[in-house]
């Protein structure tokens, strides 16, 4: 698909060129630069002051090994990645993902799209994410604090308070958190707020496990009152059963909605009396086992293997939470069918390109994910205020924070929209005011 500008379109093939053989990165990047058409074509210094192909190139890429014996003495090797992509409003903030899927490109398009998220928060924090194809399933408690701390042996020499500050994602939890931050504090001989996500005995924030999830909805509710809606009475599916997916569920609930099906990657369950959220954070967050034990429990609910069947379940309201690009363009068709109404994003662009333009075609009101799932990283943010303060907000404080912060996002997003002839259309009006805060400040350092 050609870019409206033709510079625009002209950069997008040299990054293409540049990497070929990084189509995640390729779909972050142009999705964002088809949005800045009509603002580059009203503001051409971003082109010729060298803007716009910074923006597409991160200030730093750390790659490492990362060594580490597991509980029978055999050692094995994995990759480690940091991209610091843009620091130009703030130190490098974004988490870190372990799973075997992870590897240069997918981090380069997490960190490209940190950078417009984190600008919406309207916090000092610029974009960066790194990781490794580390798999933390299946292993003892002793083997990740070994991979944990050989990892942070190397990222601890790139990051900082004020430089990068890593928290988690997919496959990084609290209990990899505290195994890096230990090593990190080890190693650096200082208590800093370096890592967000911590426990809350040693500087975490209080609604930071919730605040995706929550956010997620606050976005939502938004969207849903502009359209003369609410939450009240509406059949919402969920996917996955991680923090986004269970925190996204629960806060569905209490604004009055019924969450009928959650999945994770190995299949989903559908109940049509609505989900029982305590069994789930059993199943997953204590138990740690597969979610289809759910119907062991609850006899009345169906489990199917296989996760796409998910989106044929009839809903008004679908949130996407478990990974990028799981809801294509057949699954939308299948949404818009029976009858969905609203889809917002809880994962990292769980949308492909061909599912947008189909739920956008049938006037499916979209909340993408750099502004809707931002909530996580808002509050990692709060997180290191707190930290910066020596001091801790009440979990009434910070969530009054994160809706505070999520309601503004959305009309800042709307608004950009509606300012550059593209009333309603979410996906253009994020990428814009997020772009707008960070190239304004590039401009302002010179040469860039």
């Amino acid at each position: 698909m050609s870019i409206p500008n033709e510079y625009l379109n002209g950069l997008m093939e040299r990054v293409i060129a540049r990497d070929p053989a990084e189509p995640e990165f390729h779909q972050a990047v142009r999705e964002v630069l088809t949005s800045l058409s009509p603002v580059v074509d009203a503001h051409p210094e971003y082109i010729t002051s060298g803007v716009m192909d910074s923006l597409v190139e991160p200030e730093r890429i750390i790659t490492f090994r990362v060594p580490w014996e597991d509980d029978q003495g055999v050692v094995h090797i994995n990759r480690g990645y940091r991209v610091q992509f843009n620091s130009a409003i703030g130190p490098y903030k974004g988490g870190l993902r372990f799973h075997p899927s992870v590897n240069q490109g997918i981090i380069k398009f997490l960190g490209f799209e940190q950078i417009f998220k984190n600008s919406l928060t309207g916090l000092p924090i610029g974009g960066g994410k790194g990781g490794s194809d580390f798999d933390p399933k299946g292993k003892s408690d002793a083997e990740v604090m070994r991979f944990c701390q050989s990892f942070m042996a190397e990222l601890s020499k790139h990051i900082g308070p004020d430089t990068d500050v890593p928290a988690g994602d997919i496959g990084v939890g609290a209990r990899e958190i505290g195994f890096m931050f230990g090593q990190y504090k080890r190693l650096r001989n200082e208590f800093t707020g370096t890592l967000t996500g911590k426990g809350l005995s040693y500087g975490g924030s209080l609604a930071r496990t919730e605040a995706t999830g929550f956010g997620l909805c606050y976005f939502t509710a938004c969207m849903l009152k502009d359209a003369g809606k609410s939450f009240e009475g509406q059949t919402v599916v969920v996917s996955g059963s991680g923090n986004v997916a269970t925190y996204a569920c629960q806060k569905a609930t209490e604004f009055g909605a019924k969450v009928v099906a959650m999945s994770d990657s190995n299949g989903y369950i559908y109940d049509k009396n609505g989900i029982d959220l305590d069994a789930i954070k059993q199943i997953k967050q204590v138990e740690r086992k597969r979610i289809k034990v759910y119907v062991d429990t609850h006899p009345e609910a169906e489990y199917h293997e296989g996760c796409k069947g998910i989106w044929t379940i009839p809903c008004d309201i679908a949130l996407p939470c478990a990974t990028q690009n799981e809801l294509n363009g057949d699954a939308a068709k299948a949404l818009v069918a029976n009858g969905c109404f609203l889809v917002a994003e809880g994962a990292n662009m769980p949308c492909t390109p061909d599912a947008v333009d189909t739920l956008k075609a049938a006037g499916v009101l979209f909340g993408p994910a750099k502004a809707a799932n931002a909530g996580g990283v808002a509050v990692s943010a709060l997180e290191m205020s707190q930290n910066s303060m020596r001091f801790f907000w009440t979990f009434e404080e910070v969530d009054e924070h994160l809706k505070q912060i999520m309601t503004d996002l959305y009309k800042n997003a709307s608004s950009a929209a509606a300012e550059y002839g593209m009333p309603g259309d979410l996906v253009a009006g994020a990428n814009i005011a997020g772009f707008l805060k960070v190239a304004n400040s590039m401009l302002a350092y010179g040469l860039v």
